[in-house]
């Protein structure tokens, strides 16, 4: 398989989740009944998003009104407009998807209302942006470097996107026994760990939430179809297993003020309406 048809087969993979989920709510169902009253309904994220995680977000990217955040991976786009709004900020996200960017794009004015052209959405991978260096002032990766082709390469990309000063916060999780490697790979992207927040409670969410898609395994193939629910109930059989003793974290990095990332290009906003790129885009989203 060539390395164009890899970025390729996972967008129709994702394509084909998101369809199946606009046409019932039971992934959202789901996800409720895992994380009960920390569940932020109104994101609708398929990912660990809850209401402690969107605490955490808020406080670790410090930005001011008016500045730029991407949202990286952004799925439908839940995460990324629910923090535009809450910090009078910018918005520029990117997925693998294009039913989930356009998704997102639809979503835009339930956050915004008549402000949703402050939020722009367009197809790309991690590893790949096309975004000008030193764009943003804040970038938001939440359950998706673990499923990047290259982690390290999707970190020096996030990373070169970044303005001087800039913040890029992202969910990571590590097996029990396993080795941290994000330090070496934190570096070699000329970031510097600023934070490190530990999220005990994900773990077991996830157990939670896996055991009720294997429950509801018929449920699923009837209102999904049978590719996107196949993906999902063979990702938590492959899961489950290695949850105990995991360790999940949230990282806040930081360029450097004295960093090579130029500066001037996160004062431009995208025109609402440009074209997006060619597909070419966790720790967990489904599939």
């Amino acid at each position: 398989m060539n390395t164009t048809t890899v970025p390729a087969l996972r967008s129709a993979q994702y394509d084909a989740f998101y369809t199946a989920r606009a046409r019932t709510n039971v992934v959202a169902r789901l996800y409720a009944a895992a994380m009960g009253e920390d569940y932020p309904a109104e994101v609708a994220a398929s990912s660990s998003c809850d209401w402690p995680l969107l605490g955490l977000l808020t406080a670790r990217l410090r930005l001011s009104p008016g500045q730029l955040l991407v949202d990286a991976a952004c799925g439908t786009g839940g995460i990324g407009l629910w923090l535009a709004r809450a910090l009078a900020v910018r918005l520029d996200g990117f997925d693998l998807s294009p039913v989930a960017t356009t998704r997102a794009g639809e979503r835009r004015a339930d956050f915004l209302g008549a402000d949703r052209d402050r939020a722009v959405f367009r197809v790309a991978e991690l590893e790949n942006t096309g975004l000008s260096t030193g764009h943003a002032h804040g970038i938001v990766c939440v359950d998706a470097l673990g499923r990047a082709a290259d982690r390290g390469a999707a970190l020096r990309e996030l990373g070169r996107v970044l303005v001087p000063g800039g913040r890029l916060v992202v969910t990571r999780a590590l097996r029990q026994g396993a080795e941290t490697t994000w330090h070496s790979q934190v570096s070699a992207a000329g970031l510097v760990e600023e934070h490190v927040d530990e999220r005990p409670g994900e773990p077991a969410m996830w157990e939670r939430l896996y055991r009720l898609w294997l429950a509801h395994a018929d449920e699923l193939r009837r209102e999904l179809g049978e590719g996107p629910a196949e993906r999902m109930l063979r990702e938590a059989q492959q899961t489950l297993p290695h949850l105990r003793g995991r360790r999940a974290v949230l990282l806040t990095l930081r360029r450097p003020l004295d960093g090579p990332a130029g500066v001037g290009a996160s004062d431009r906003m995208a025109e609402p309406g440009r074209p997006t790129m060619t597909p070419v885009s966790s720790e967990r989203t489904p599939q």
